[in-house]
């Protein structure tokens, strides 16, 4: 791992992920942080009154890079001599722009903060934050306000056993379990008493799996969002793997609500790779 891109609004929850991002370069040998801003211009729409303030495109850049220079400048003292801390702002949407981001930056992975709070709060961190898990093709780690980088040990892998070998991107599972080297616990949640048990898709996560000595639980609870959480909790784990997907038993989860709430209510950082 190279270069690890941390998305910012300037609050203390992206200030928590900036901090988290470089624990976790610290760990992983990546050389480079670069501090992300997507700003977006106002649009006027003719129906509005016409006091409505316009908003200058070099004033809205400039505020950005100030925002970025100071974050640079307060997180520097923490950041090790060996780790290059750049900056970047864009007129871009975010969730629209991050993966090209990516991409030109020849990132390996993103780190966001999430926040709890007010609703106000939940809406706007975490509406973005959302929006990259979903549609981001890179691994993203998520992590909550109140969340300190801890070294990746113990990770609680997440997994509904349908489609395993199809829809897991195994390639960028096994580069970073092979970075964390870390116990792995896969969790399976069996909604309902309805059985998950499938003996071909077990196998294929397993053949996946076997360099890491997984260890298996099946867990029969009527709330998946909930157990899976405090699963992860009652573990002790340092990271929460989940695979979004289109369909399945994950896909409540990844709507807006549920995914807010897995991630407001725990202090489990939550590493995304997507489908």
């Amino acid at each position: 791992m190279k270069t690890i891109i941390v998305p910012t609004d300037f609050s203390e929850t992206a200030y928590n992920a900036a901090r988290y991002a470089i624990g976790l370069a610290g760990q992983t040998g990546a050389t480079r942080i670069v501090l992300y801003h997507a700003y977006e211009l106002i649009v006027p729409i003719p129906d509005l009154p016409t006091a409505v303030p316009m908003v200058n495109m070099d004033d809205l850049r400039a505020s950005s890079m100030e925002g970025l220079r100071n974050m640079q400048s307060q997180l520097k003292q923490s950041v090790p001599a060996n780790i290059t801390l750049d900056i970047r702002a864009d007129n871009h949407l975010l969730a629209a722009s991050i993966d090209q981001v990516c991409r030109e930056e020849l990132a390996d992975i993103i780190v966001m903060g999430i926040t709890g709070g007010s609703q106000l709060e939940e809406i706007l961190v975490g509406s973005n934050t959302v929006d990259v898990v979903k549609t981001s093709a890179y691994p993203v780690i998520v992590v909550p306000t109140h969340s300190g980088f801890t070294p990746v040990r113990k990770v609680v892998f997440a997994c509904d056993l349908r489609k395993v070998a199809k829809t897991t991107r195994k390639d960028v599972l096994t580069r970073l379990l092979d970075i964390f080297q870390p116990e792995l616990h896969v969790v399976n949640i069996q909604k309902e008493g309805r059985e998950n048990f499938h003996p071909e898709e077990n196998q294929a996560l397993d053949n996946m799996l076997h360099n890491y000595n997984p260890q298996y639980h099946f867990l029969d609870r009527p709330n998946v969002p909930d157990a899976v959480t405090s699963f992860a909790q009652e573990q002790k784990a340092d990271l929460l793997l989940i695979i979004p997907k289109r369909h399945g038993l994950f896909d409540s989860i990844f709507k807006r609500s549920n995914t807010s709430r897995i991630a407001f209510h725990t202090n489990v950082p939550l590493l995304s790779i997507h489908e």
